[in-house]
């Protein structure tokens, strides 16, 4: 990866419970724009970052056009013509699951937390057969499977509605 003094820099969280980073490239002291970097945070703090093995990051820059780009970049037509990047719409939703087990029956209920399109939620549910051993753990996987599956499908069906809402054409999102 190279970088550039300016660039952005999204370090996707490596945990679930950890945020997204992003920060300004303050310097580079790496040759031909490698690592490491001088990066400021949006947390304000400063720290030389060396990017290892399984990180993720995107950089975006003004310059960060053509080949050799770390990203893809948005634009649109300016004054003139002149094509200007933009940068990413970055966002962090988070998903809370409850599990709920009573006898042989186990219900999840799964909440997406987001600022828009607001929190959306759905349920599944699962039933042990008498004659199955007890696990809960597979109680639990098979109601929160069907309950994310049932909130994919209305986040589908949220942006189809949006998109339908912008184009006046009916539209129809494929699960994959």
């Amino acid at each position: 990866m190279k970088a550039h003094q300016g660039d952005r820099i999204i370090l996707a969280a490596r945990h679930t419970d950890e945020p997204t980073r992003d920060g300004e490239v303050l310097e580079v002291r790496g040759a031909n724009g490698e690592p490491p970097y001088l990066v400021r945070w949006a947390d304000g703090h400063t720290g030389l970052m060396y990017p290892g093995a399984g990180s993720v990051l995107r950089v975006e820059a003004e310059h960060a056009t053509g080949v050799g780009a770390q990203t893809p970049m948005a634009s649109a037509g300016g004054p003139n013509g002149v094509v200007e990047p933009t940068l990413a719409h970055v966002r962090e939703w988070q998903v809370r699951v409850s599990i709920f087990e009573s006898g042989d029956d186990t219900s999840a209920n799964v909440v997406l937390m987001t600022e828009a399109p607001g929190h959306l939620s759905a349920r599944g549910q699962s039933h042990r057969n008498t004659g199955d051993a007890s696990v809960p753990e597979i109680g639990d996987e098979v109601a929160v499977a069907r309950a994310l599956r049932h909130l994919a499908d209305q986040l589908l069906d949220t942006a189809a509605q949006d998109v339908q809402a912008l184009t006046g054409e009916h539209a129809h999102l494929r699960p994959s």
